[in-house]
C-alpha cells in the first residue's frame, strides 16, 4: 500500500524527488526543510485562527498552518461510527475536550510527516500497538502511531539504535555474567522493582467508570507501576490486591484498574520486550520536546490537560 505525504494544511508542496523505494512520491512540506509556506497571520486573542488560502486552522507546526478540516472530518466520522453512543453530547465540556484530544493527534501526525519528509523516509506498515505499548506511549502518541505510516516510519528511524538503559539491567548483567538475556520482569525483580498483573481502562465518563467491574477492564499483563499513567500508578499501592482502584481522573479521562502480584519470574530470552519499552520511552520524549519547540495551538484547542483552559476540571 502506497502513501503520499499529505499537506495537512492544504497548501502548496514542492516535489523533492520522483519516488521513494516504495514508489510513493516524496514531497517537500513547507516548514520541514525551510521552504516558504503560506504567509502567517496571527489571530486576534479572541478570534478563530486563520491562514490565507486555508481558512480556519487548529494550530501551527514549524510555522506551517494546519487546516481545521481534518479535525471536523474525524469528529463526523466518529459520530457516524458504532462508537457514537459512547461519545459526549455535542457542545458539552467533554465534547470540547474530545476536539482538543483529536487536535493533539492531528498535530502530532503533521509534525511527524514534516520530519519524515525532511529525512527522506518511506512509510512503514505494521500492526497496531498492543494495550501495554499504547499505555507506555500515551494515548495521543499511540493514536498517531496507529493512524499514520509516517509516525511509524519516524519511530523506526529515531529509535533504531536505542538500547536498554543500564539502570534497567540487573547487576549480574551489568557485570557481564554468563546470563546475557532476561525478560524485563526478571531484570526489574533483580533490582527490587515490583511487578503487578494489571487490568486497566480509561473511561470518558465518571459514572461509567464508577460502575465498571474487573471484566470491563483490559488486561495489560505483568507491568511495573512506572509504566502506567501517574494518576492510576499512584493510586494502586493504596488499595489491597484484587480490589478495584478508581475512578481516578487525569487529562486522559477516568482510570479504573485492578492489580495482583506478579509471580516471581525466571530468566528467559526476552530482552526484546525491554528494548521495545526503551524505544517507546525515547520516542515519547522526543515527541514531547518537538511539540514544545514546533507546535503552536490556537485559542479553544489547547491541550486537554492544560490547567489554563476552562474545560479542565481536574482538581487536586
Amino acid at each position: 500500500m502506497n502513501h503520499a505525504l499529505t499537506d495537512t494544511a492544504g497548501g502548496p508542496v514542492q516535489e523533492k524527488r520522483a519516488t521513494t523505494g516504495t514508489g510513493s512520491p516524496v514531497r517537500e512540506l513547507p516548514g520541514a526543510t525551510g521552504t516558504a509556506g503560506p504567509v502567517r497571520e496571527r489571530p486576534a486573542a479572541t478570534g478563530a485562527a486563520t491562514a490565507p488560502d486555508i481558512g480556519a486552522v487548529i494550530g501551527w507546526v514549524g510555522g506551517r498552518p494546519i487546516s481545521r478540516e481534518p479535525l471536523d472530518r474525524r469528529v463526523r466520522e466518529l459520530r457516524d461510527s458504532p462508537l457514537s453512543a459512547a461519545l459526549p453530547q455535542p457542545g458539552s465540556s467533554e465534547d470540547r475536550q474530545l476536539a482538543r484530544w483529536l487536535t493533539q493527534v492531528i498535530l502530532t501526525e503533521a509534525l511527524c510527516e514534516d520530519e519524515a519528509a525532511a529525512r527522506g523516509l518511506s512509510p512503514v506498515e505494521v500492526g497496531r500497538l498492543d494495550p501495554l505499548a499504547a499505555v507506555e506511549l500515551g494515548s495521543i502518541n499511540a493514536s498517531a502511531y496507529n493512524g499514520s505510516p509516517w509516525v511509524r516510519a519516524l519511530f523506526e528511524h529515531l529509535t533504531a539504535t536505542v538500547e536498554v538503559p543500564p539502570e534497567w539491567r540487573s547487576p549480574t548483567r551489568a557485570q557481564g555474567a554468563a546470563q546475557t538475556t532476561a525478560d524485563g520482569a526478571a531484570q526489574a525483580t533483580a533490582q527490587g522493582v515490583a511487578w503487578h498483573v494489571v487490568r486497566h481502562r480509561v473511561f470518558a465518563d465518571r459514572a461509567e467508570a464508577a460502575a465498571a467491574t474487573a471484566d470491563d477492564l483490559e488486561p495489560l499483563g505483568p507491568v511495573t507501576l512506572g509504566s502506567l499513567p501517574a494518576a492510576i500508578a499512584d493510586a494502586i499501592p493504596r488499595r489491597p490486591y484484587g480490589m478495584l482502584v478508581g475512578p481516578v481522573e487525569d487529562a486522559l479521562g477516568w482510570h479504573v484498574a485492578v492489580a495482583h502480584p506478579a509471580p516471581t519470574p525466571s530468566p528467559s530470552p526476552g530482552a526484546v520486550s525491554q528494548r521495545e519499552a526503551a524505544r517507546r520511552r525515547m520516542f515519547a520524549r522526543w515527541l514531547d520536546e518537538s511539540r514544545a519547540a514546533k507546535v503552536e495551538l490556537v485559542p479553544g484547542l489547547e491541550h486537554p490537560g492544560d490547567p489554563r483552559q476552562p474545560d479542565n476540571h481536574h482538581k487536586h
